[in-house]
């Protein structure tokens, strides 16, 4: 009996390749995959090749090629069900038991995805070509949602005057069409009512892709109903375990170590839209243990952003509570609060991705301090009160289920409140106060740091050299001959320097026409000033570190052509493919 899609799609979305192989073989980064030693033969140069984002890992040496089922097989010697018994016990799933129970049950799930899926489809049509829908598209324009951003989120509009519920009971049970939860029982009319009637509607999927609820929005103002609906869980619905998006960017944590945490859907919508696609919201409900580890298994920062009200402040203690609990030494959770009546669609549709990303770093807060810092703020000056405090405290701190990180919150928590004593305050930590500045300073680098790609910083370090060593540059412009930059405005810096220097016979950078932004930007970020005295008269080392950046630049490109190639190996496993791969290989290791 075969084991269904659905069961070990979901094993392959909770399992990131290279943490399974990495049980096994040592792995190194490199750009977006992962190199080893191949377990297949005995080998002194890495020909091992692993890629979270395609799901696969490929052995240059031995030609062995597939997903993290192939490779359990193969490397543990074990048959394919042993294998899916092994990689689930590993997910955290229960063992899939073949009764006539389980064969109901993937029946059943077969008939709820496919009425979401034409519920989906036929109200995402009613949204984009019926006339009766402007209300909406009036909404969504204002949201400033665009075309592709309601195609990509399969946004749809319920519109009042087809009876949906009798369509479906011509190509499905009532059964299934009632435990749907899309419908529900009016006992004054007898009859079932479509649930979001009259709402813009939002598709939420699992983990892997499937639509399993919606989520509804009243476009029209009524005091008797509620702005925001879900679907009512169901058999294959829970809030608690399920997060808007995540189907989305958990694909991207071969990338990112973090992801943000948001509200609402058009949170979602609204960041994603402006590129910052690394997130997900909570469908509504307060924050879970279950939503939490879900993140861990492929973020290690989760950055926690509610609105910038009352209710949102409010809504973001209780998820601080709930989620320090799952606190682990080699995972971090930080809060963020936007300015008041902001929430964070709002913020960067008005202000921009790059607002966003540089407000984010330099406010976001860690979840022991948070707590802290909010109950700390309702002490009063009396005995009684800190009691209060320390109890409420050292309560929360010993919620946390490790051990380790329990033990240095509680440390944390114990130095702060000491600090309640005056006479506890002595020279040496008003000195420590003081170093913390620079401290803190220097984080806030770090954070900055964080939203850059490694490429990025390697071009404005490229960009520094040209920028402060332009007679240099003049005498050894065949060094820089052919170099491509990847970033659309680095690249245009690196052309108007060329072009308006006259290839560096005219230098006068502040007769230049650029935005003094990207400047900055260079100035500010190129590691090169760290390991590198500009001002230094020292030629051949200054030509060693641009040869060595151009080098990193061009194997950056290689890196993509590679990318695409084992794209297209992954469908046609054609050995054309695969040729052109091993060519390309080598000419990396060359470099």
């Amino acid at each position: 009996m075969k084991y269904p899609k659905d069961y070990l799609d979901e094993i392959k979305a909770r399992l990131k390749v290279s943490n399974l192989v990495s049980r096994t073989v040592t792995l190194k980064k490199r750009g977006k995959e992962f190199i080893g030693l191949s377990p297949f033969k005995n080998e002194r140069t890495p020909s091992f090749t692993v890629n979270d984002e395609k799901e696969f890992y490929h052995c240059f040496a031995t030609g062995e090629h597939g997903n993290i089922f192939d490779f359990v097989m193969k490397t543990q010697n074990l048959r394919f069900g042993e294998s899916v018994k092994y990689l689930a016990s590993i997910a955290g799933m229960k063992p899939y038991i073949f009764s006539k129970q389980d064969e109901e049950r993937q029946k059943d799930w077969e008939k709820y995805k496919e009425i979401y899926k034409n519920y989906v489809e036929f109200y995402h049509n009613e949204l984009l070509k019926n006339n009766n829908s402007s209300d909406a598209k009036s909404y969504i324009k204002n949201r400033g949602l665009k075309l592709e951003d309601v195609q990509n989120f399969k946004i749809g509009f319920v519109t009042g005057e087809f009876d949906f519920y009798d369509y479906l009971l011509k190509k499905f049970d009532q059964k299934d069409v009632k435990n749907s939860g899309l419908f529900y029982f009016d006992e004054k009319k007898q009859k079932y009512i479509n649930r979001f009637r009259e709402r813009i509607i939002f598709p939420i999927k699992n983990i892997s892709g499937d639509v399993i609820a919606l989520g509804g929005r009243a476009i029209k103002e009524n005091n008797f109903l509620a702005k925001y609906i879900n679907s009512p869980e169901t058999q294959f619905f829970k809030k608690g375990s399920n997060l808007y998006n995540l189907d989305k960017s958990r694909k991207l944590s071969n990338r990112l170590d973090y992801i943000y945490l948001v509200e609402g859907y058009m949170d979602v919508i609204g960041l994603y839209k402006n590129n910052i696609q690394n997130v997900v919201a909570n469908l509504g409900t307060a924050l879970t243990h279950r939503q939490i580890s879900i993140l861990d298994q492929f973020f290690n920062s989760i950055i926690i952003c509610f609105d910038g009200d009352e209710s949102g402040y409010k809504a973001a203690l209780r998820a601080a509570e709930n989620s320090i609990i799952e606190l682990k030494p080699e995972k971090k959770i930080f809060f963020l609060f936007l300015p008041d009546k902001y929430d964070p669609d709002s913020y960067v549709n008005e202000f921009g991705k790059d607002k966003f990303l540089l407000y984010s770093n330099e406010n976001t807060i860690e979840i022991h301090k948070f707590i802290f810092n909010h109950y700390y703020q309702e002490v009063d000056n009396n005995p009684s009160s800190k009691a209060v405090f320390e109890k409420k405290i050292k309560s929360i701190a010993s919620t946390i289920k490790d051990e380790y990180i329990k033990k240095y919150v509680l440390d944390y928590y114990l130095e702060e409140i000491s600090k309640l004593s005056p006479n506890l305050y002595t020279k040496d930590k008003f000195l420590k106060k003081t170093n913390s500045k620079s401290l803190k300073a220097t984080q806030n680098y770090y954070n900055e740091t964080k939203s850059l790609s490694s490429i990025e910083i390697k071009e404005f370090s490229f960009l520094y050299i040209l920028i402060n060593k332009p007679e240099f540059i003049r005498d050894n412009i065949h060094l820089i001959e052919n170099v491509k930059l990847f970033t659309n405005e680095n690249r245009m810096l690196f052309e108007t320097l060329l072009d308006q220097s006259n290839n560096f016979h005219e230098f006068d950078i502040s007769k230049f026409d650029l935005d003094k932004n990207l400047i900055d930007r260079v100035l500010k970020y190129a590691s090169v000033k760290n390991i590198l005295n500009i001002d230094s008269s020292d030629h051949e080392r200054i030509e060693n570190i641009l040869n060595e950046l151009i080098r990193d630049l061009k194997n950056y490109e290689l890196e993509i052509r590679i990318q695409d190639l084992e794209d297209k190996f992954s469908k046609d496993l054609s050995e054309d493919t695969f040729n052109q791969l091993k060519e390309l290989k080598k000419l990396q290791n060359l470099n």
